[in-house]
């Protein structure tokens, strides 16, 4: 039996189980910065593919630039990549503060505000994929019954190199899902730990 973190052993010799909590909260502490730091590198590279993607076409002598500004989902793409960099270097920089002062475990708002920004980062990266996923699909497919022609056929390098973009940005994306939930498990384990304390004292 325990109640509030103590335990009793087999010998009546209290045993403090906050250590554990300690062990946990640096683990997931550990895994979050990992995670932010896969989505900064990955974010400021999938920009910068897509950012300074072009391929010149000249066709009956008029030269043709394919740019990421052509298409709004690409833009799109490179805007919503820079904000998650952005977003997890600062994060980054608040968990390893964190884990070097030892100062682990953080308040109820602090951590609203954290799943907050982890859920709208989460969302728009996200939609981006999508949006230049589908984009995408249109430049290498084509579309017959409007008469969009299969753009990658004539800008090979260019379709190369942003689906290259498009690549890191969906593991950006999917590592801020995961990041989401990591928040989420931090937060609402803080409303889970005061109902055992109230659970504790009755």
């Amino acid at each position: 039996m325990s109640y509030l973190g103590v335990g009793v052993s087999s010998g009546n010799v209290h045993v403090y189980h906050g250590t554990i909590l300690k062990t946990t909260d640096r683990r997931i502490r550990l895994v979050e910065l990992i995670f932010r730091c896969v989505i900064c590198g990955l974010g400021v590279l999938a920009a910068v593919l897509v950012g300074t993607d072009s391929e010149v076409k000249e066709i009956f002598s008029i030269r043709k630039t394919a740019r990421f500004t052509d298409m709004k989902a690409l833009v799109f793409l490179v805007i919503a990549n820079g904000i998650a960099a952005t977003y997890s270097l600062l994060q980054g920089v608040r968990c390893a503060v964190g884990m070097i002062k030892g100062s682990l475990l953080f308040n109820k708002p602090l951590a609203w505000a954290i799943f907050s920004g982890d859920q709208v980062v989460a969302y728009l990266t996200v939609a981006a994929v999508a949006a230049a996923a589908q984009s995408a699909v249109f430049a290498k497919m084509g579309q017959p019954d409007l008469q969009w022609m299969k753009l990658c056929d004539m800008y090979g390098k260019f379709c190369n190199q942003v689906g290259e973009g498009i690549a890191s940005a969906l593991v950006v994306s999917l590592s801020m899902v995961a990041l989401s939930c990591i928040s989420a498990f931090s937060l609402f384990r803080l409303y889970g730990g005061s109902r055992s304390k109230n659970g504790g004292r009755l």
